[in-house]
């Protein structure tokens, strides 16, 4: 009960508070209006009781009777004289007389009522304030008179129903009237939550530094307008800092783009003019043929890396990119047909649907992304490993996968993956030498599409998953 409580909230704790308070106020109000009229009733009736006793006690012809001037209807009369009952009557509501029972007198004579008038149930006729005076002048003879309560009864019921059925009416009118002010009351929380819930639905990790939301309820005199010019100085802050981030990433976006861009040339160079000299037909020492080798195969590397490090640096600028209609079905067939003439230790599979797969995006691209998902699979596993790449379609979108039967990728490197300038070759096989870049190029390209790419791994069944959105009938 507590932890559901604890999950209330505010405005259903403040109601339901307003509405206790309300409650416990109105039943105490209630009890203690009842039982005062009650006394003042019981006071009241005591004095009759006590004047009918006065009445009773008094020298008549005949003794005490119980339609003496004075007595109401209800008044009951018992007359003692030397220890003997001579009397016992009690007016009735049609205004008969009659005899009390044995029983009713006995418990009458075994009261003490020597003092204020006291209550008794008399079975039958109900409850009794009765009171007891001695006749004079001997002071020898007991006259008991007594009052019934059920007037002060049916009065204190009535006012006691009367104070429930208001304090019922009450609580429901509190409650929906208390509903409608906490809720004008939380409107400012309210825009202030929603101005954080836009805030968090920004692209804030894509570059989106411009945080225009402000919380309008900036009042210092009250706690919302407290709490909303704190998260605008908050939001101020953020903003601030994501701006110089932005700034430094794309001084490092447009460093890369630059050098990447120069090296071309030189590298071109360097590739061109170490071939040149290998082949140039000249008897050169077997150490000079072996250096000039390592220089070729370093500039073809390095070219690599220096055109890997310009695609991102285009992509994620939002350029280089062509929206075409594309089938993967033989675009994966080729690509699967490349990676078999790159590595035929591999056992090679294709799965497709008997009808084509179409994404609007750029060929070449895509192609791109399926060429490095397959050469990953490649280079990190060891020949025999079965490679199996398939496309199919799921719910509007297209679903690439390329599974292979590996030692797996670490748990421990899995959340970096597809971050640059990742490698992992403790558990996977390297033949060949790797940048770091491919899977990081993946991931550029299918966010440039629209699309998503996820990975799962454990030994023997590793897969990478690559979901595009389907091309519409328009393009």
């Amino acid at each position: 009960m507590a932890a559901a409580r604890r999950s209330w909230s505010l405005r259903r704790r403040l109601v339901v508070g307003i509405v206790a308070l309300l409650a416990v106020v109105s039943v105490v109000v209630g009890v203690s209006s009842v039982v005062a009229l009650r006394h003042t009733l019981l006071v009241r009736l005591d004095d009759q009781v006590l004047d009918a006793a006065r009445r009773a006690a008094g020298p008549t012809a005949g003794g005490p009777q119980v339609d003496q001037p004075g007595n109401r209807i209800g008044t009951l009369v018992v007359r003692v004289r030397d220890g003997v009952v001579v009397r016992s009557e009690y007016v009735t509501e049609a205004g008969a007389t009659i005899a009390l029972e044995p029983a009713q007198v006995d418990r009458l004579l075994a009261l003490d009522l020597s003092e204020r008038p006291v209550t008794v149930d008399l079975g039958d006729l109900g409850e009794f304030r009765v009171a007891a005076r001695q006749t004079p002048p001997a002071d020898r003879d007991l006259n008991i008179a007594g009052l019934p309560t059920a007037e002060v009864t049916a009065t204190t019921t009535n006012l006691a129903l009367i104070f429930a059925f208001v304090t019922l009416a009450a609580l429901a009118v509190a409650a929906l009237a208390g509903a409608q002010i906490v809720r004008v009351a939380l409107r400012p929380l309210g825009r202030v939550t929603a101005t954080a819930r836009s805030v968090a639905e920004l692209p804030l990790a894509r570059g989106q530094v411009a945080l225009a939301d402000r919380v309008p309820d900036t009042d210092p005199r009250t706690e919302v307008g407290q709490v909303g010019a704190a998260f605008n100085l908050m939001l101020e802050h953020v903003e601030s800092a994501l701006h110089a981030r932005q700034q430094s990433e794309e001084k490092v976006r447009r460093f890369v783009a630059d050098a990447s861009h120069e090296l071309r040339t030189p590298l071109a160079s360097i590739r061109g003019y170490s071939e040149l000299t290998r082949r140039g037909g000249h008897e050169l020492p077997d150490d000079i043929v072996f250096a000039l080798a390592r220089i070729e195969s370093e500039s073809v590397r390095m070219t690599s890396l220096v055109e890997e490090l310009l695609l991102l640096a285009r992509l994620d600028a939002g350029h280089d990119l062509v929206a075409d209609a594309v089938d993967l079905v033989p675009l994966l067939a080729d690509t699967v047909a490349d990676a078999h003439a790159a590595s035929a230790e591999h056992l090679w599979r294709v799965e497709t649907g008997d009808g084509p797969v179409v994404v609007a995006g750029d060929a070449n691209r895509l192609h791109q992304v399926l060429s490095n998902l397959l050469a990953n699979a490649r280079v990190h596993t060891p020949a025999g490993t079965t490679v199996t790449a398939s496309v199919t379609t799921d719910r509007g979108e297209a679903v690439v996968t390329v599974a292979d039967d590996g030692p797996g990728i670490p748990a421990e490197l899995q959340p970096s993956l597809f971050e640059r300038f990742t490698r992992g070759d403790t558990s996977r096989a390297r033949t060949t030498g790797s940048t770091g870049l491919g899977l990081a190029i993946v991931s550029a390209v299918v966010a440039a599409h629209h699309g998503s790419v996820a990975v799962e791994s454990h030994p023997g069944d590793t897969r990478f998953v690559v979901r595009l959105p389907l091309a519409t009938p328009e393009q």
